[in-house]
């Protein structure tokens, strides 16, 4: 079913990696009217000319409502990674500054970030959705997607990464976490999960094995920033000597699932999608 605006048009919060290049695409191949905000040193310059955009410095949260009404915006979908910036090298703005001092930003996670700048969009009467409302398909389906499956000591590890996440997700710190061997590799903090791989092939044992998890925080806003992967994950698991990636299904997302999955096969490594009651 193609994604109904009633009249509006989506603005597109761009960030690094390929989702807003697949959120244009779909929004371009089914006439559905779009316009992008690019933030400065964070998006992919390559993609600027396939769409009607402004680019905008991180902090300038004034410019950035006013383009969004300028041209038309109703509803907003936040697409891409972002890597947060200090305050020092963010140079707010007045609105921006009088919404962190609300906040109170001293310790403040991503997901209670999110869900502010959530409130402060609906504020000013945009609707916020998820990329998942706009995309087919892009939510990890549930089962074994690869030729490759979890043996038994796989699935070992995943369960104490997906329960170390639970304890680290109360706390509103990262998504990821790689175990080897019942051994803990790496948390996903303020990194990113490339950077966590790559610093996880740094620390694998021998013997094989090693499983990244990702999985929603308790209770995190899906509409802002679901664990999400793709083939360049793929491509960084391989390369670290790892074995394979637990998602979980519904409840995080998978660009160019195809794509992806052909890449684990012709890697060996395991993609596979779980429920909370499977763990």
């Amino acid at each position: 079913m193609t994604l109904d605006l009633h009249g509006g048009r989506l603005g597109i919060l761009a960030g690094g990696g390929d989702l807003p290049k697949e959120i244009i695409e779909y929004c371009q191949s089914h006439s559905i009217e779009c316009y992008a905000v690019y933030f400065k040193g964070q998006s992919d310059d390559d993609r600027l000319d396939s769409v009607d955009h402004d680019v905008v410095r991180l902090g300038q949260t004034q410019k950035t409502l006013n383009l969004l009404k300028k041209h038309d915006c109703t509803h907003i979908v936040f697409a891409g990674s972002i890597r947060r910036p200090s305050l020092f090298d963010l140079k707010p703005d007045l609105r921006t500054a009088k919404f962190f001092t609300k906040l109170g930003m001293g310790a403040a996670g991503d997901d209670r970030l999110l869900r502010a700048v959530r409130a402060e969009l609906e504020k000013e009467g945009f609707l916020v959705l998820g990329a998942h409302d706009i995309l087919p398909d892009i939510l990890t389906p549930e089962g074994l997607l690869t030729d490759v499956s979890p043996d038994t000591r796989d699935w070992e590890d995943i369960k104490s990464a997906y329960h170390i996440l639970e304890k680290t997700g109360e706390l509103d710190i990262g998504q990821g976490c790689i175990v080897q061997h019942g051994l803990v590799l790496g948390i996903e903090a303020i990194e990113g999960t490339d950077a966590l791989i790559e610093r996880c092939g740094y620390h694998k044992r021998s013997g094989g094995g090693g499983s990244l998890v990702k999985r929603l925080k308790p209770g995190q806003d899906m509409l802002m920033d679901i664990p999400t992967v793709g083939e360049l994950t793929v491509e960084k698991l391989k390369n670290a000597g790892l074995k394979g990636m637990a998602l979980e299904a519904g409840k995080s997302q998978i660009l160019n699932l195809s794509e992806t999955i052909s890449a684990a096969n012709a890697a060996g490594l395991f993609i596979v999608g779980f429920t909370a009651d499977e763990l």
